[in-house]
């Protein structure tokens, strides 16, 4: 059976071309075991009372898939976090912690969003930590959708402005961080996203062989997946 691995799409109204990519691949893997999503699905999500049309024809999609008998595994990105039990209820998807350790055919994998391993980014990780916290998420969804929205779009323009002045070390992993999280959980392979470079990288540590592979993000004229036939991971980009 074929397991599949995506993320950092970033759907958002504004790129419908990206949408209806993410729709034919949905098409495509119909009846395949898993799908997995690690992380900003979505551009922006203001919490599962949100909706529009658009909205409304991923979650189709996704429903579709689910109902082929394909499972679906949703992870939250630093974008998305704010996706709740609703919207799986009505897709048919499972939340996955962040992160979560599965077991593939024989294989223990560590999937991961891969925010949390930039650990060099000192600004974001208190960030990070904030937006991840209950009392914040609480606080924040009792707002009106309005409030909501405008809060986005003035993060969403700091985090552009300030993205701009870090370099590329600080907004990528810390290589001692992906080693203590992979020890932790006694793995030696590793899934993840957002840093938009994808790889499939290998190292040794500690005497063991060890695999960390990153999915890159989509465009309006393609995408990236890791395909999973069995245990065997494969790295590949697509064109819609």
């Amino acid at each position: 059976m074929t397991s599949y691995f995506i993320s950092d799409l970033h759907l958002e109204p504004e790129r419908p071309a990206m949408a209806r990519g993410f729709l034919e691949l949905l098409s495509d893997i119909r009846g395949a075991e898993a799908l997995y999503i690690l992380g900003d699905f979505f551009e922006v999500w203001m919490g599962d009372d949100f909706d529009n049309d658009f909205v409304s024809q991923i979650k189709q999609g996704l429903r579709q898939l689910s109902d082929s008998g394909t499972r679906i595994y949703l992870m939250p990105g630093n974008r998305d976090f704010l996706l709740g039990d609703t919207f799986c209820q009505q897709t048919g998807a499972t939340m996955l912690e962040d992160p979560t350790l599965i077991d593939l055919h024989g294989t223990p994998l560590l999937l991961m969003h891969g925010d949390s391993l930039c650990t060099q980014d000192v600004e974001y990780m208190k960030l990070r930590q904030m937006f991840r916290s209950q009392a914040w998420q609480q606080e924040f969804l009792s707002k009106s959708l309005q409030e909501r929205i405008a809060f986005a779009r003035h993060v969403r323009s700091e985090s552009q402005s300030g993205q701009q002045m870090k370099s590329n070390d600080i907004m990528d992993v810390t290589p001692d961080e992906v080693d203590r999280c992979m020890a932790e959980a006694g793995v030696r392979v590793m899934i993840h996203g957002h840093t938009h470079r994808p790889a499939d990288h290998r190292w040794e540590y500690q005497g063991q062989a060890m695999r960390r592979i990153v999915l890159g993000d989509w465009s309006d004229t393609g995408g990236w997946l890791i395909r999973a036939e069995d245990a065997e991971l494969t790295l590949e980009s697509f064109d819609f």
